[in-house]
C-alpha cells in the first residue's frame, strides 16, 4: 500500500518524508488556504516546492468545471513538474477530461468519488487514481471501507489498471481497515499516519527495557 499525505503543510510534508514512507502527496487550493497560500502564481509555485520535497506524484486540483477549462488548467498542472498528477471531479465534464488526459498521457486523479459506478465510469476514462472519499461517507452513515471493497471487486473483475486511492482518511483504523480491503494508496492527515506507530504495549516494553538497563549503571 503506498502512503500519501494529504496537506499543503510543508514542514508535515517533510516529516512524512523523512519518516520513510511517503510515496506521494494529495492538496488542493483549499489545503493551500489554510497554510495561507492563496493566488494562482503562489498555488503553482508551491505544487512546484511540494515536489522538490518528495519522489513520488503530487495530485494538483483543477478549479475548473467546464470541459474545456479542466483541460486548459490540467495541462497547466502536468507541465509544472513531471511529478505531478491532475486531480479531476468525477462529474459529466470531468469524465471527459479523464479520457482526453489519458488520451495525451497525462496522469490524473479522480476526486470526490461516492459510488461503484463513479469509480467504474473513471476507470473506463482511464484515470491514474481514483480517491473515494470514506471518511465523508462515514458521516453520513454510509460505509466508506464497504465502498472500497466494491471497488477493489469490480476493477479486479476486468483488470482495470486505475488505483484505489481511499482519501479522506481521518485515523489510522482507517488505513488499516483500506489495507485489509486492498486499497492501492492511502491519503491522510500525518496524525493517522503517526497514529500506526502508536500501542500503548510498546511504550511500557521500552520503559522496562531502558529500567532493567539502569539497573545495571
Amino acid at each position: 500500500m503506498k502512503f500519501f499525505i494529504d496537506t499543503a503543510n510543508i514542514d508535515q510534508i517533510r516529516d512524512a518524508q523523512e519518516l520513510g514512507i511517503l510515496d506521494g502527496v494529495t492538496t488542493n487550493p483549499s489545503l493551500m488556504a489554510k497554510e495561507g497560500i492563496t493566488g494562482k502564481n503562489n498555488i503553482l509555485k508551491h505544487y512546484v516546492d511540494i515536489c522538490n520535497i518528495v519522489d513520488g506524484d503530487v495530485s494538483a486540483e483543477v478549479i475548473a468545471t467546464d470541459l474545456a477549462g479542466m483541460i486548459r488548467e490540467g495541462e497547466a498542472l502536468a507541465d509544472l513538474h513531471e511529478q505531478i498528477v491532475v486531480k479531476v471531479p468525477m462529474i459529466r465534464d470531468g469524465v471527459k477530461a479523464l479520457k482526453y488526459f489519458a488520451d495525451k498521457g497525462i496522469r490524473t486523479n479522480c476526486t470526490l468519488v461516492f459510488s461503484p459506478g463513479q469509480a467504474l465510469l473513471a476507470a473506463k476514462a482511464g484515470a491514474t487514481y481514483v480517491s473515494p472519499f470514506i471518511g465523508r461517507l462515514d458521516d453520513v452513515s454510509s460505509d466508506g471501507i464497504h465502498l472500497i471493497s466494491e471497488i477493489r471487486l469490480i476493477y479486479d473483475n476486468y483488470g482495470y489498471e486505475t488505483e484505489i486511492l481511499a482519501a479522506s482518511i481521518r485515523h489510522a483504523m482507517h488505513i488499516i481497515d483500506c489495507a485489509k480491503v486492498g486499497a492501492d494508496v492511502m491519503t491522510g492527515p500525518l496524525s493517522a499516519i503517526e497514529g500506526l506507530l502508536k500501542h500503548p504495549l510498546t511504550d511500557i516494553g521500552l520503559e522496562k527495557f531502558l529500567a532493567d538497563y539502569n539497573k545495571g549503571n
